[in-house]
Parts: C-alpha cells; structure tokens; sequence
C-alpha cells in the first residue's frame, strides 16, 4: 500500500505468525520478533523524510519502492512487528535542508521515534543533529557524504558512502603505488569534493594523483581532452553532474582519451544511461548497484515488489533501511537507546549480499561492484566485471562525535 504525505498504517491483508529474532548480531532479516516484548497493539510510527520533488525525485522515489517492498520482506508480508503495524508517514523535503528539518521535528512532536530517508547530503547533515537532540533514531538514506558516518550516536545510514566509490574506482588499477591518476571533474564542489577524495583514497595508497577541472559552464572540452592525454594516466576519474555530460563523453571519445587508458565514472540511474553515447561502452563504472549485480532472496523479493519488476541503483538503500527499522523496533520496542544497540554490529543478508554495520562508528560495510554497460542507446545495459566484499570497501573507522 503506497502510503504518501499522509500517515497510513502499512498492513497487509493477511497477517502472518511472527517469528522470533535471534538475539545474536548475525541473524536473518526475514526473522520477525515481538516488538522488544511488547504485546500491545500501539503502531510503530516512522518518518520517512526524502525527495519526493526537486532535483533527486527519481532518486527518492527509488528509495521509497524499495522501502516498502523491504518492510514487507522484512515482516513476512505482515507489515507488522509482532502484533503492532507499522505506520508510515512520508514527508516531502525537496532536497531542502530546512524543510526537512522542520519534518523532522514535527513528527518527532507527533511521536515518531524512527526517521528514516534523507536523498540529499545536505539534508542527512541537518537532521542527524535534530536526531541527536531529541534522541530519536535516524537511518540516513542514499545521502552518500562521508561526514554521516560517525555523526552521532543515534545516526545509521543504508546506503552507501564517497569512500566506498572511490574505493572501488581504485580497484580498477590494482596497487596504486606508482600509479598516475588525474581527475577530470567541474570546478564546483561536487567537483572538488570527488577531487578530495581520490587523492585521499587512491593517493593516499601511493598513486600520484592530479586533476583537470573545467568550469562548470564550458561547453567546448576538447582543450580539457588534449591536457589528460598529456598527462598519460594509468586511471582517469571523470565526475561529472548537469546537461553538458553527453558532450564531454563525445569529446572524450573523439580525441582517443577513452582508448589510450582506464577510464572510470559512477554508473547513475538507468534513465541517465544514454547520455554516455557511443562512450557508453568504454567506460569502465564503479557501481553502488544495478539489476543483475545480484541474485538473492532478498533481490527476488525487491523485483517482485517494485513496479515492473526493475530494479535501480537506489531501490537497495529503501530496502535495506527497512530492514534496519524492522530490527530496531524488534529488539527495541520503542526505546531508541536499545535499538541503537540493536542496530551496532548487526550483520544480515540484503539485496546487495552481507552488509554489517560497523559498531563504532554505524558505517554501513557492503559489497561494491565494478560495471561494464552493453548495447546502444536505450537497449543500453549493465553486466557485472567484478563483486568487491564489504572488507574490500570498508571506510577507515572514525571516531563518533555525539
């Protein structure tokens, strides 16, 4: 049941026996429990605040499909823990910081002791402090900036986050020591913070790692072109946002850029596949997921409940935050302190495969994939070259701040 800017209880038309959770920190996810031993019958009230409007709507509404085919995968179609149902309320931030944090402490005055959503960056970054304050428990979605891991006590992610991209940009080149990386990104901070990264993450394992930055109005890029083949590098990292990308991919390709080294950028929403052109087949793409990256129960059970059964690279975070909800509550009830402790260390099996969450700082450990896309234009579609563990990808642990 599509639940929208009004509070719905999520439940399904049969309810099935709940099952119990086992108590260790590996476990199941389809396992349902009693609700942390209560026996009433008082909803479950989430929040789910994210970008249904705005520049990241195909994202959220992504987020919000995978949500609910998670929870109901996560109930056993009951949309119930234990005996209490699971009341959805969907609030639309629009990518703006501060309409989501005003959403957020409104449902916090409503009673809603789980958040959960957050599209943008900048949005998670305003209201796991809110989340903090009011100590209520906050499962921070697609948002992918580095800085939400770690930001407090209360805060969770389910999906994933820069390190774990850049991470697996590296892997295309094996050592990096030695190696010569450039980054060909915008002049703007998308651009410098990809920038940062790679010479952080790559750099850092002893690649030397320089950069072309173009303006973020240029139109013309094939002066951009003649510098990276200058420079000869092993790996070229593109980081590229906005209507120009079809025509620094064509000139990318034109000027022999695409043939002459690696060349490697994220792989996006299927929607933005095109733009790549006839470069679509060239690149080589670090992927958070994509339809085929894997086949488990969980995958099967997310196909099934997505409309037309086909999957994108946002579903994953809906559903895994789903999951989360569903144990928090389980081992919790409706203390947050105890599904905070619930949640730290946990281990279970998702659509991506094995995910943990990593106690000391609630970053979310999980495979990564590296892509290869095949076929012209619309028929464009993506395989998989190589499955990355969650060790292979995990972030530097960092201290938690609150």
């Amino acid at each position: 049941m599509t639940v929208r800017t009004t509070r719905r209880a999520l439940v399904a038309a049969a309810s099935l026996m709940a099952v119990a959770l086992a108590a260790a920190a590996c476990g199941s996810p389809q396992e349902t429990a009693t609700g942390g031993g209560d026996s009433n019958t008082t909803p479950v009230k989430v929040g789910l605040v994210y970008s249904q409007s705005g520049a990241l709507a195909s994202y959220g509404k992504q987020y919000k499909e995978g949500f609910e085919a998670g929870l109901k995968y996560a109930t056993k179609g009951t949309n119930k823990i234990g005996d209490r149902p699971v009341e959805v309320t969907e609030v639309d931030d629009a990518g703006d910081p501060a309409k989501a944090v005003s959403a957020a402490k409104d449902l916090i005055g409503k009673g809603v002791k789980i958040l959960a959503g957050s599209t943008a960056s900048g949005v998670a970054l305003q209201v796991a402090p809110i989340a903090a304050q009011n100590k209520t428990l906050f499962i921070s979605g697609p948002a992918a900036t580095d800085a939400v891991t770690g930001v407090n006590k209360y805060t969770f992610r389910s999906g994933r986050q820069s390190y774990q991209d850049v991470v697996t940009a590296k892997s295309f080149i094996g050592d990096a020591a030695g190696k010569k990386v450039v980054v060909f990104a915008q002049d703007s901070a998308f651009g410098k913070s990809n920038e940062t990264a790679v010479q952080a993450v790559i750099g850092g394992a002893g690649a030397t790692v320089s950069s072309v930055l173009a303006p973020a109005s240029a139109t013309e890029f094939t002066p951009f072109a003649s510098q990276i083949s200058s420079a000869k590098p092993d790996l070229l990292f593109v980081a590229w946002a906005g209507t120009t990308a079809p025509a620094m991919w064509q000139t990318l390709d034109q000027q022999g850029v695409l043939a002459s080294t690696t060349v490697v950028t994220g792989l996006d929403i299927r929607a933005s596949w095109p733009t790549f052109g006839a470069a679509g087949t060239k690149i080589s793409f670090l992927s958070h997921f994509f339809d085929g990256a894997v086949d488990n129960d969980a995958t099967k059970a997310l196909k099934a409940g997505v409309p037309g059964g086909v999957l994108d690279l946002f579903h994953p975070d809906g559903f895994t935050a789903a999951q989360m909800v569903v144990r928090a509550a389980t081992e919790g009830g409706d203390d947050v302190d105890k599904m905070v402790t619930a949640l730290e260390g946990w281990s279970f099996d998702g659509v991506k495969g094995k995910n943990t969450v990593r106690a000391a700082d609630h970053a979310l450990l999980q495979p990564m994939f590296q892509a290869k896309l095949t076929g012209t234009g619309d028929q464009l579609k993506a395989e998989l070259q190589k499955a990355l563990t969650s060790d292979e990808t995990a972030p530097p642990a960092v201290a938690m701040k609150g």
